[in-house]
């Protein structure tokens, strides 16, 4: 990987000397479906680029990019280049540049298994090949030539020869096709390559990382947007096998809400002409905003009974990417060190119009209770940094797509919308796309304008907010008088940096069963301590939320009288949003190891049966299981996992036949699966023996059952080959690979680590699968074995593989079920001894050892708890 990488300063320098005129790129797909693997290589296409370009130092040298397993021609020019001389792997030498320049390379790239460049999969339902590509932050080069960094922007023409009966796709519409002159196969007596030959639209001026490329016999629909004279042509896009299952009515409802509601605040039209959106296999993230060729995970076309939470998240994602098309694509940050400005707002306007525009208007609980969880945790690691971050080069980029970037930087800006005006920063925005369409901007563009419309002082709130890391806690404190009524309420603040906070106090108490908001003041929270005046003389609360309405980026914590409320009467509070806040600064106390996981556990207990909000009810699970996992003192684990099962079992019996919420318990209660009475119900629930009324266990269901009953050696590997044949789809086939890994046995383990560490032949989604399953909380003695294996590995993992799949393995192989000192003092020894190690692999391990370390303080504080109960 550190061949590939390319640093901020050399990017500054070519951004100096070259301006792009356009690409035009041309790719032969027709290999994608050859039959007989290459011998002594992967397998590629060929791809020839044009590049025009402008030097503003004639006679001066650069460098273009490429990642290609070999190269047929350099030319620049006219002049042919020795392509052994000028390439070296990763970039090709250019020198004695003109005014304007001509440069064509001709080379045959590979594709991926990796999610990285161009992805070819094979449906193991049909036999069928398809393609897509993926670039961020820079794997463009591995399909074509280019000048790989985001402020080089140009247009791009792409012309692409595929085989026939294949749909394909660019970011610029169709505008010709003709049939491709017919080609020998490399191999003998092999025949010969058929296919057409599309031509695209040429683009507006965009980033290399943003232009995509979809190919293959996808299932495609078509729909039309129309608001006065604008008309975009709308495409929805999946693999023939998931057709059945696509919903592709509600993506275009959501999709056309989308653009009602940019179009109405942004008074910028959507400028890259058609919109489709294509569901893909074995992809690494959530979507990506190729502008006129939006990019999902398949995952999204749901092929049994989910929650309306899931709904709300594929929603989020499809307003998430659109917003790009202005935060992002439009207006493009100059370098990574800006991601933000298109992550942290495309965040924020997920939520934003989703509450305004579509039938999802609570997403903002949503926001608080999970993706906040997100951001909380990332700005607590050792490698917390600025949403505004010193990205050094592009292994720095990879890493910073994260809770920070995102969620903090989205919780930010709903504050900035609080601080000047929902107005004010709307019309900032209005103005930001009008002054750098098409253009490449940094934080002070974007601070000029809302300081302008807003006449507020930015750049002192982005001193504290967006170049300062860390999260302040804020907590009330409260005086009363004789007869009960509150004498002063201040909110303390802590942390490294005092911001700035617009917050809103809430005051809470019981009124016929339920807790329920009888006063609240906003206030301006300044320095380590701010009285609330206008609470003053309110009768004593039940509950005080100094963070009410989410409006700020905190951790909240509560008063004693407070928390005495919440352990009795949390599931009695009205409000959805306020109850989100409760559970998740409970959480946050219990990561800190301030409260007992146990105790956290038994809340969960208590009160998550009369959670309404089922996304919330599905993070009280997760962070439940993770409370047993990681936090609670090792001797209570089973007697901890054990009650969270019986209490699954009884809430999944209680809830109403058919409902969402049924389904959850029902999930979870597999998930947390403990005696043998759970996995003779799970075996019965799967053959028909034992029925739950309203329960539908379809062909998802089955395999969340089947992975505990895998990894407690209650099925075998025969059971699982005939759920395979029964699921015989790319979904199958990754459940099946999970449950394999996770059987209870050291020869099971010994094949997982070998297919994932010392072979490269799984694809990414097969990596993952392996990886999730082999790691087992139930099995720590059987990966106890790993730990010093792990790091004698992953410095040569991280060197040999991509930096997606070095990811993978370094975060996913870390041996976090070994919680002990040991483990810490081996993780500590090998970053002493790795001084030199990759940067980002440095990171990722301090990641893993500081959430290692947190567990071993959580679990001391749940021991202490139950030996400070024992002695009483």
């Amino acid at each position: 990987m550190p061949g590939e990488n390319l640093s901020r300063d050399e990017a500054r320098e070519r951004a100096e000397l070259l301006s792009v005129d356009g690409y035009e790129v041309v790719l032969d797909l027709r290999s994608a479906v050859d039959e007989a693997e290459p011998a002594g290589g992967p397998r590629t296409f060929r791809s020839v680029t044009t590049i025009r370009f402008r030097a503003a130092a004639p006679g001066s040298a650069t460098f273009a990019d490429l990642i290609a397993p070999s190269v047929n021609s350099v030319t620049l020019n006219g002049r042919e280049l020795d392509p052994a001389a000028v390439f070296d792997g990763a970039r090709i030498a250019l020198d004695d540049l003109a005014a304007e320049n001509v440069l064509v390379v001709d080379a045959n790239c590979a594709y991926s298994r990796t999610g990285e460049g161009m992805h070819r999969f094979v449906d193991p339902e049909d036999g069928e090949v398809y393609l897509y590509t993926q670039y961020e932050p820079a794997d463009a080069r591995r399909v074509y030539a280019n000048f790989e960094q985001p402020d080089l922007k140009a247009p791009y023409r792409f012309e692409v020869t595929a085989p026939e009966g294949w749909h394909v796709w660019s970011n610029g519409a169709e505008e010709s096709r003709r049939k491709a002159e017919s080609e020998a196969l490399p191999q003998e007596g092999g025949g010969r390559r058929e296919g057409l030959t599309r031509r695209f639209a040429e683009t507006a001026p965009i980033s290399t990382y943003i232009t995509c490329v979809v190919a293959g016999p996808y299932h495609y629909v078509t729909d039309t947007y129309t608001r006065g004279d604008l008309t975009i042509p709308l495409g929805a896009i999946c693999r023939k096998g998931l057709a059945k299952h696509f919903d592709a009515d509600d993506v275009f409802l959501v999709t056309k809400q989308g653009f009602d509601f940019f179009h109405e605040h942004f008074d910028y039209p959507y400028p890259f002409g058609k919109y489709d959106q294509a569901f893909v296999p074995e992809y690494n993230l959530g979507a990506m905003e190729n502008p006129g060729m939006v990019t999902f995970r398949e995952e999204y076309i749901f092929r049994g009974k989910v929650t309306r939470a899931a709904y709300e998240r594929r929603c989020n994602t499809i307003l998430h990417e659109m917003a790009h098309m202005w935060f992002g694509d439009l207006v493009t940050m100059k370098w990574w060190d800006d991601l933000w400005l298109k992550e942290s707002f495309a965040d924020f306007m997920g939520s934003f119009s989703q509450v305004e525009a579509t039938r999802f208007d609570q997403a903002w609980v949503t926001f608080a209770n999970n993706r906040k969880a997100w951001a909380y945790r990332a700005d607590q690691l050792p490698s917390t940094h600025p949403i505004t971050a010193d990205i050094r080069d592009l292994e720095d980029a990879k890493l910073n797509f994260d809770g920070i970037t995102y969620a903090k930087g989205a919780a930010v800006l709903k504050q900035l919308v609080a601080y000047v005006g929902r107005d004010a920063f709307l019309e900032g925005a209005r103005r930001y796309f009008k002054a750098n369409a098409y253009g490449n901007t940094t934080l002070d563009d974007l601070l000029s304008v809302l300081g302008e419309v807003s006449g507020r002082d930015m750049a002192e709130w982005s001193r504290a907010w967006l170049q300062t890391a860390g999260v302040n806690v804020l907590t009330p404190v409260l005086t009363y008088d004789a007869d009960g009524r509150v004498t002063e309420l201040a909110v303390v603040q802590e942390g490294e940096e005092l911001r700035p906070h617009r917050v809103a106090v809430g005051l809470y108490r019981l009124e016929d069963g339920s807790l329920v908001r009888y006063a609240q003041a906003e206030a301006d929270v300044a320095g380590a301590s701010t009285v609330v005046a206008k609470l003053a003389g309110q009768e004593r609360p039940d509950l005080v939320l100094v963070n009410d309405d989410d409006l700020t980026y905190c951790k909240m914590r509560f008063d004693e009288g407070s928390l005495a409320t919440l352990r009795e009467r949390l599931g009695s509070v009205a409000d959805p949003l306020a109850r989100a806040l409760c559970w998740s600064a409970l959480w946050n106390l219990t990561r800190d190891g301030l409260m007992p996981a146990r105790d956290f556990i038994s809340m969960v207990l208590a009160h998550a049966g009369r959670e309404s909000d089922v996304g919330v009810l599905q993070m009280l699970h997760s962070q439940a299981l993770a409370a047993v996992t990681h936090y609670a003192a090792a001797g209570w684990r089973e007697q901890g996992g054990r009650v969270l099962s019986a209490v699954a079992l009884q809430e999944l019996r209680m809830s109403e036949p058919g409902s969402e919420h049924q389904l959850t318990w029902a999930r979870f209660f597999a998930a947390g699966a403990a005696t043998e009475g759970d996995f003779q119900l799970l075996l019965g629930l799967l053959d028909g023996s034992a029925r739950i009324d309203g329960l539908d266990v379809d062909q998802e269901l089955r395999w969340d059952f089947l992975l505990p009953l895998s990894a407690h050696g209650a099925v075998d590997e025969a059971v699982l080959a005939a759920e395979l044949a029964r699921d015989d789809t790319a979904s199958g086939k990754r459940h099946q690979v999970r449950c394999l890994a996770a059987r209870p046995s050291a020869a099971v383990k010994d094949q997982a680590w070998a297919a994932v560490v010392e072979s490269d032949v799984l694809s990414n989604a097969l990596v993952e699968a392996t990886i999730a399953g082999m790691q087992q909380p139930s099995q720590r003695a059987l990966l106890a074995p790993y730990a010093g294996r792990y790091f004698e590995v992953i410095e040569r993992i991280w060197a040999d593989r991509s930096i997606q799949i070095g990811m993978h393995v370094v975060k996913g192989m870390y041996p976090s079920l070994e919680d002990s000192e040991p483990t810490l003092a081996a993780t500590d020894a090998w970053l002493a001894a790795h001084a030199d190690a990759a940067p980002a692999l440095r990171r990722l391990v301090l990641e893993a050892r500081d959430d290692l370390a947190r567990a071993l303080r959580a679990q001391a504080c749940d021991a202490a708890a139950a030996a400070g109960s024992a002695a009483v």
